[in-house]
């Protein structure tokens, strides 16, 4: 049996999409428990371009091939125990990041549309990874916003700006090669 050309151009771009999120978090800046990574510029953008199916395929593919140990967490770090470790509610945040963002930008080539998406999406990770973080390490919730949300804002309202601007540039091209799937 044949596999139809667009499945394998969208099963391409989600691979596509997974390798330069897990190279994005090899760009990592250790600040603390929490690294500055390139990793959620990639995520949000996953969202914006491969919608809410794609996208999220992209970063749970992400997630599981660094849960069965490929070494695609910040610093090479791979393995379940990292997930349990005071990084992995970003980790679930980046899925559903991915998910919020592309159901909230599918089908929409509102710039507004991009910009409320990728502030949600944010949130969302900010909101699965602070408390997290603090049930892991066992930190007050002052200690933990400290250091896992209020040293990243700054940072990641760039990132977010930048996935916004690069999937405004990068659709027209997509959209020429990849036809939207109905159910996507």
């Amino acid at each position: 049996m044949k596999m139809p050309l667009e499945s394998i151009r969208r099963m391409v771009l989600i691979c596509l999409m997974t390798a330069l999120i897990a190279l994005g978090a090899q760009m990592a800046v250790p600040i603390g428990p929490v690294p500055v990574v390139l990793t959620n510029l990639f995520v949000l953008l996953a969202g914006l371009l491969l919608g809410p199916r794609q996208g999220t395929a992209a970063v749970g593919l992400y997630v599981f091939l660094g849960a069965v140990g490929l070494p695609v967490f910040a610093n090479f770090k791979a393995g379940l125990a990292h997930l349990a470790g005071p990084t992995g509610g970003y980790l679930v945040g980046f899925v559903a990041a991915a998910w919020i963002v592309g159901l909230l930008t599918h089908g929409r080539s509102k710039r507004a549309a991009d910009i409320v998406a990728v502030f949600l999406g944010s949130l969302v990770v900010y909101a699965l990874g602070v408390p997290w973080l603090k049930v892991v390490t066992g930190m007050s919730w002052a200690k933990a916003v400290g250091v896992g949300l209020l040293p990243f804002v700054f940072g990641d309202a760039v990132k977010a700006a930048a996935a916004v601007v690069l999937a405004r540039s990068l659709r027209p091209a997509l959209v020429r090669h990849v036809r939207p799937a109905a159910s996507a």
